[in-house]
Order: C-alpha cells, then structure tokens, then sequence
C-alpha cells in the first residue's frame, strides 16, 4: 500500500506534491476543529511523511543502497524510474541523481560519466565528502585523458573539502599518480 502511495506521489510533479501536503494539512486543521484529534495528529503525521520524501527522495535512497552493494545494474535500474530529473526532484536531488549516474557510467563511458559528475558538482551536494567524491572521480577522468591542470585543481578542492579524512589516502594516491603522468 505505501509502495502504491509512494509510487503515485512520485509521478506527479514537485509543485503538486507540496499542493497535496498543503490540502492533507488543511483538512487536519479541519479535524481538529471538529474534535477528532486522532485523526488530526495522524493527519499531520502523514503530511509530515510526503514533505520528508519531498526532500529526501525515496528513489535516490534505493538507489544508493543498490550501489553500496556494488549493484550497478540495480542503481540503474533505479534511477530510471525517474523520468524527468529536473521537474520531479530538487535541485539537491538532481545533484545526486546525476552523480549516481556518473558513478555508473564511469565504468563503462568515461565521456559520459565526465558530464555527469560536473553536472552533479554544478548543481551541489548535500554532503561535502559527497562532493569531494564527486570531485575526485572527475578527477580521476580527467587525469585517464591526461587533462592534468584540471584534475590538480579538482583534486586541491576535494582535499580541502575532506575535513574528516575520509579520502585521504585516495588523494594521495592520486596525486602519487599525477607525478607519473
């Protein structure tokens, strides 16, 4: 049932998603007035639910989860549920969307995955180890083309980016790598 509910909210577009929340949250003032505050509370709980997956999109979870199992062909499959990326999701979202693509295709067509990674570092990430991955990855491309100005300066960013040392010692390697190019 929630599947459905989910699936159903996700097709329209966002605007109609926050229309949707706004009408749950009227008629729950509306319950309250009539004295069913049960129904009211539960109302509201629910409205809070859609504005939650209006932020935080359900398809992009699922498909992170596929993707930390090394599941690329089910990310894929994920991500392709989402039609059109730029009415349906936020911009943060659209950020990941495009950065789970570039993952993905950076096994296959570093091409595509090049544009798919500044497409996500142009639109922003929520997370700054997600965009100093992102950064890295790019690169990583841009170093395999032997673009190495531009992978130096990715790589300056990424690191200042990493506060937590996450990526430390990718970077290093990565640079490592850089002096033999």
């Amino acid at each position: 049932m929630l599947t459905l509910i989910s699936n159903l909210y996700f097709m329209f577009p966002k605007i109609f998603k926050l229309i949707i929340t706004g009408l749950i949250i009227v008629y729950s003032g509306y319950q309250f007035y009539e004295n069913e505050i049960g129904n009211g509370i539960f109302l509201l709980l629910l409205s809070g639910m859609f504005v939650l997956i209006y932020f935080k999109n359900e398809i992009i979870f699922l498909s992170f989860l596929r993707l930390r199992k090394q599941d690329f062909a089910g990310t894929e499959k994920w991500l392709n549920r989402i039609k059109n990326p730029e009415s349906s999701l936020v911009k943060k979202q659209q950020g990941y969307f495009h950065y789970l693509h570039g993952i993905i295709k950076s096994q296959t067509n570093l091409t595509a995955a090049e544009k798919s990674f500044k497409k996500a570092i142009q639109l922003g990430l929520s997370m700054d180890h997600d965009l100093a991955m992102a950064k890295m990855s790019l690169a990583g491309i841009l170093m395999q083309k032997r673009r190495k100005r531009e992978a130096t300066a990715l790589l300056s960013e990424a690191k200042k980016l990493d506060k937590h040392g996450m990526l430390t010692s990718q970077l290093k390697t990565m640079q490592q790598q850089m002096k033999k190019i």
